[in-house]
């Protein structure tokens, strides 16, 4: 059951002189759903998790939590009102506090008795594997150590909201893997809605039940993670969200959800998302997962490898061809540098968009 707000933001803007941060956008986020903003930077991303916390105020529009609105224009309910938390890219704790004193923080206006306070520290610092640190200060704690009480400090008054501001971004891959476990985890457990965000696509798509690609303070789409990656609605969702490479050719044929293109002598079939016209130059993104040394078929072309990188469950191959790059060509085994080779490409993970070059 969920303990979470319902998040309404409705034609939010936002400007900094002549900068748009925020055009005119708008996002629900049902009570319990994990919602990952997945963007550039500078795409607005921050200014919104900003003022949803209050931190910041909309020049336009409304955010609703629940049936209550907190910000209506220059109208600002403070942030201690909106029974939420954040969590920081730069942890922000208290260099002269501990780490149980830090956590202790987010319930003092709370006045709750001491005995009770001291029981939903302890209880915080163990959910996070810290209940042997609390009288550590941030400066003897590792960073993933200083996040996970961070983490701690925002869950320690169960919050019907939790903010995450790229709090991962500062650690090495192994301890942003697990605290983002932790961190779905935890979330999950209390039955807070959550908003995060992250211009790193693989974090956004292994945290999300649903993502917004945000861009100039757009969204661009928002949908169920595998739909932005199957079917991202414009070439800014394909491109962010991650491409092999892109070839340019022509339409030869259009099929039901798919069409012919003509790249030199050789023709690719590829998926195509919005409609296309026989003759039309069009630019198709091939997701890495397109591509493959293994399968048989049709849809191949020859290559050279110009680079391969061992990845522990196998090998990532850059190849040439004779119509552009492509990276991240997965294989259990290795190929040669300057071997020519040819690669197979799945029809259903490459799309085709109407070329941006005239």
């Amino acid at each position: 059951m969920s303990n979470g707000h319902l998040v309404k933001i409705e034609d939010a803007r936002k400007n900094y002189g002549s900068l748009a941060a925020l055009d005119g956008l708008s996002l629900t986020i049902e009570p319990g759903q994990f919602m990952v903003l997945l963007g550039p930077s500078g795409s607005g991303k921050s200014t919104l998790i900003r003022s949803l916390a209050g931190i910041e105020k909309f020049d336009a529009g409304s955010i609703f939590l629940d049936e209550n609105q907190v910000n209506r224009g220059p109208v600002n309910v403070a942030p201690e009102k909106r029974n939420l938390a954040m969590v920081f890219q730069d942890y922000a704790l208290w260099p002269h506090l501990s780490a149980f004193e830090n956590i202790e923080y987010a319930l003092q206006r709370r006045k709750l008795p001491k005995d009770i306070s001291k029981q939903k520290v302890n209880a915080a610092l163990n959910r996070v594997g810290l209940s042997s640190k609390g009288k550590n200060y941030p400066h003897e704690l590792s960073g993933g150590e200083q996040q996970r009480v961070a983490l701690a400090r925002a869950i320690v008054a169960d919050p019907a909201l939790l903010l995450f501001d790229e709090p991962l971004s500062n650690l090495d891959a192994d301890l942003r893997e697990r605290l983002r476990i932790e961190i779905s985890t935890l979330t999950r457990e209390i039955g807070a809605t959550a908003l995060y965000i992250t211009h790193d696509q693989s974090e956004a798509f292994a945290l999300a039940d649903r993502i917004g690609v945000i861009n100039h303070g757009k969204l661009e789409q928002v949908d169920l993670p595998e739909v932005i990656y199957e079917r991202p609605i414009n070439r800014f969702v394909a491109n962010f969200t991650g491409i092999a490479g892109t070839f340019t050719g022509q339409v030869k044929q259009v099929l039901k959800a798919s069409c012919i293109v003509a790249l030199g002598e050789d023709q690719l079939e590829v998926r195509h998302t919005v409609g296309l016209e026989v003759g039309q130059s069009v630019d198709v993104l091939i997701r890495p997962a397109a591509t493959s040394f293994q399968n048989e078929s049709e849809n191949r072309i020859g290559a050279e490898i110009t680079d391969i990188a061992y990845r522990g469950r196998g090998y990532e191959h850059a190849i040439t061809t004779k119509y552009g790059t492509l990276t991240g060509v997965f294989d259990t085994r290795s190929h040669a540098r300057g071997g020519t080779i040819s690669v197979s490409i799945d029809p259903d993970r490459c799309i085709a968009f109407r070329s941006e070059t005239k």
